[in-house]
């Protein structure tokens, strides 16, 4: 039953999104990998929009948080305010107190303002004024990010970075998807009256499911092959770190589930390798990193 409403889910994201079946499927394999999910292009390709989108078709609760270079961290964990009536400081929750947050524009605040999501992203709490707040479950970050070249962004640095298990592009849509765009209207329009397609239930139990694929000794000995590769060759700064290593298999499981299987596949590996490897390494080359570890690496 869970995986009819998987096929359902990425039917009817793909009639809001139009031509980015792929990213549709990657994203919702970061959320059942129950991972954080990076998107970066440029203004006006649907990455807000693919993020309302999976909060619609999961009904999870949603909250979006703009970010700018005069942002700091209480605007997004929230604040402690003195009530006079029982003397005492109590604290208001910010929108990072949320199943599913959208980080708008990430690269637009500062290191302090994006430092406030690490512990959040990491370990699914919140620590102010010396204690400690749990996150809901699930929780779920998308964040976007418009390219580095473009004025008024921050780098982000690598501990943020690492903490996304994805990253992906939306790119522009082909011809015939963007002729039937400019014909049926804007789709944020049509966000309006989608409904969930996956009950809390359904998604928790789809997360356990991810836990249970099979993965093989010959499949783990590829992914090895891929991070022993990594470490070995002056091609990259840093190789892919033990954490790096469990996000990168926990995203091969979750593809392998869209896929309809109950075991992991090389190509399943090979599906999610760009989307979990680019922003976690640094060439030395013009050539993506991704690219170079599928040539270098064959499959045992």
């Amino acid at each position: 039953m869970n995986q009819s409403k998987l096929t359902e889910t990425i039917r009817v994201a793909s009639q809001i999104i139009l031509g980015k079946e792929q990213q549709i499927k990657l994203a919702l394999s970061c959320l059942l990998a129950n991972g954080h999910l990076l998107i970066e292009d440029v203004p006006g390709v649907g990455k807000t929009t693919l993020a309302h989108l999976l909060a619609k078709l999961t009904g999870l609760d949603y909250q979006r948080i703009q970010f700018t270079s005069d942002m700091l961290p209480s605007d997004i964990i929230g604040v402690s305010v003195y009530e006079r009536e029982s003397e005492s400081f109590k604290f208001h929750q910010g929108a990072i107190f949320s199943q599913l947050v959208l980080a708008d524009e990430i690269n637009r605040a500062t290191a302090k303002a994006q430092s406030a999501l690490l512990e959040a992203m990491e370990e699914r709490q919140i620590t102010t004024d010396g204690h400690h707040y749990d996150l809901p479950h699930p929780f779920f970050v998308i964040a976007t990010q418009n390219p580095n070249s473009q004025i008024g962004t921050f780098d982000l640095p690598e501990s943020q970075l690492d903490r996304f298990l994805m990253r992906i592009s939306m790119g522009y849509p082909d011809k015939a998807s963007e002729r039937l765009i400019l014909s049926g209207g804007d789709p944020r329009q049509a966000l309006v009256k989608v409904k969930p397609t996956l009950e809390q239930a359904d998604l928790s139990a789809l997360q356990q499911q991810v836990l249970d694929i099979h993965t093989s000794d010959a499949l783990l000995d590829y992914l090895q092959a891929f991070i022993l590769y990594s470490r070995n060759s002056s091609s990259f700064e840093n190789g892919l770190s033990p954490r790096a290593g469990i996000a990168i298999l926990k995203a091969a499981k979750a593809w392998a589930l869209l896929e309809g299987r109950k075991h992991v596949l090389p190509e399943d590996l090979q599906a999610i390798i760009p989307s979990t490897v680019n922003h976690r390494l640094q060439s030395q080359d013009e050539i993506e990193p991704s690219t170079q570890l599928l040539d270098a690496v064959d499959i045992p």
